[in-house]
């Protein structure tokens, strides 16, 4: 045979054969695949008839659980429904038992009402004879009776109404004083003055060259700085610092302190001291303003007023400090209004913003009660406060009895024994030099200097001087007085005109 033939029908041979064998493997393959996939399909209905069941048996016993609790519900509705049943029926029982009693009452109110009116007309019907019987009336009957007993016990009803009158201003008076002695007892606190003038002590006589400097420009260059007046050779020892302003005297009494403590002494750290000094003694005012109304027990004033109010630490009257005397003041007023029964708070806030005015009043025109006045309303302050506070010289009416109390805890602090620095020789002759001054005035009939001096009454011929005139007369006292007279605060001066007509009956 030819060979070639013999390799081709081989290779067709073989071709056959291995195409025939692939085929059989991927019929057997197959065959396994879907048997696989049969058994899986078998297993998930197996599982998922299994979930089914479970399904179903859950289902039932949670049924079942309901089922349960149903009844235990419908058992506790059913007990809870019998009680009100029967608190039902309380309740209507006991409604019929006040609609009965209800009833009753009724009917006693209708027949006590009756029984009224018949008494009324029983009443009124003897009235009526007794007045046929009397010839008089009711009231005619009554003022006849008033008249005969009061001409009889007249006399008895005079002197009983004398001696309560007598009792009573007694008992007010012993009242009174007991009061006031009770509370200047209570506070009894120590007196200090203080003047114009502060001293400052130094180590040697050396530093006094230092502070005047050379030429004198270093005590010129404090001076013109501070606005006050340094005496160095006042007294050994010592520097003296004078002003009439607290404040500024004791910025420079703080800043000298420093200098000499620091030992340059010249013009550029003068300035410096100064100016640190003016922001010290800022703070000492606003822990000096919050100190005070801590010791009174008052909370609610706004922070500038309390800042103002420190400012009287370093302010004096008659060399009385002013924020001591004042917080004295809040003290005394306190104990008489709770002795009075006042409103304490009130009282004792008017009595320690007082004076708030003092501290201002270098800046600002008008009297220390109007500048007071108008600085409280600036920052809100209680009108009632305002109220008690601006009456304590009597330059207006006392309108409540927290004004009065004020007023009265002024004249005990100010009246205690060296309390202001002010002797008798030199309070009876300004006293008498203000009077002699407006008793030269054309048309003065009597002049009388009171309140302290704080004011002074002139009485006029009302034929010599007129109304008008009165008012002119007024003004050049004023004047006169202001370019006179040396006095701490102001002197009201009132004109008093009046013309009385008298005559005789014979």
């Amino acid at each position: 045979m030819n060979p070639i033939l013999l390799s081709i029908g081989m290779l067709l041979v073989g071709g056959i054969v291995g195409y025939s064998i692939r085929a059989v493997i991927f019929i057997l393959r197959k065959n396994s695949v879907e048997l696989s996939i049969s058994e899986k399909l078998l297993h998930a209905r197996e599982q998922a008839q299994k979930i089914v069941d479970d399904a179903h048996k859950k289902q039932e016993s949670l049924f079942s659980e309901i089922k349960e609790k149903q009844k235990i519900e419908e058992v506790g509705f059913k007990i809870t429904e019998d009680r009100l049943v029967k608190k039902e029926s309380i309740l209507d029982n006991r409604q019929r038992e006040l609609d009965d009693r209800n009833k009753r009452i009724e009917d006693e109110i209708k027949e006590i009402e009756e029984k009224d009116r018949l008494s009324n007309e029983l009443l009124e019907e003897r009235r009526t004879i007794l007045e046929k019987m009397s010839g008089y009336s009711k009231q005619e009957a009554f003022d006849q009776l008033i008249k005969e007993i009061e001409s009889e016990f007249a006399e008895d009803l005079n002197v009983r109404m004398h001696k309560l009158e007598n009792y009573l201003e007694e008992s007010l008076k012993d009242r009174a004083k007991d009061i006031l002695a009770t509370t200047i007892q209570r506070l009894a606190t120590p007196t200090t003055t203080e003047l114009s003038m502060s001293s400052v002590a130094i180590p040697n006589e050396d530093l006094k060259g230092k502070i005047i400097g050379k030429e004198g420009r270093n005590i010129r260059a404090f001076e013109r700085f501070s606005g006050v007046e340094l005496l160095v050779d006042e007294s050994p020892g010592y520097i003296v610092v004078s002003s009439f302003d607290p404040i500024r005297r004791a910025t420079a009494v703080h800043a000298l302190e420093n200098l000499i403590k620091d030992g340059r002494i010249q013009p550029a750290k003068i300035e410096e001291e100064l100016e640190k000094s003016k922001l010290a003694i800022h703070e000492i005012i606003k822990e000096k303003g919050s100190q005070a109304v801590f010791e009174c027990g008052i909370y609610n004033l706004d922070p500038r007023i309390i800042s103002i109010l420190g400012r009287l630490h370093f302010r004096t009257s008659y060399g009385q400090n002013v924020l001591q005397h004042s917080i004295e003041m809040a003290h005394i007023a306190e104990m008489l209004a709770s002795e009075l029964g006042a409103d304490v708070y009130i009282a004792k806030a008017g009595a320690l913003v007082h004076d708030i005015g003092k501290a201002l009043d270098h800046e600002f025109e008008g009297t220390h009660i109007d500048i007071g006045i108008k600085v409280l309303r600036r920052f809100n302050a209680d009108e009632r406060i305002i109220t008690a506070m601006k009456s304590h010289h009597d330059d207006c009416t006392h309108e409540t009895i927290e004004a009065v109390i004020v007023q009265t805890a002024d004249i005990i602090s100010g009246g205690r024994p060296g309390a202001r620095r002010d002797t008798a020789e030199a309070y009876l002759k300004r006293l008498k030099d203000l009077e002699n001054l407006a008793s030269r005035m054309h048309g003065v009939e009597k002049v009388y200097a009171i309140s302290a001096g704080r004011e002074i009454r002139i009485f006029v011929h009302p034929e010599n001087v007129s109304d008008l005139e009165s008012k002119i007369l007024a003004r050049n006292i004023a004047v006169n007085i202001e370019n006179e007279l040396r006095y701490p605060g102001q002197i009201k001066v009132t004109i008093i005109r009046e013309t009385r007509v008298t005559d005789y009956a014979r």
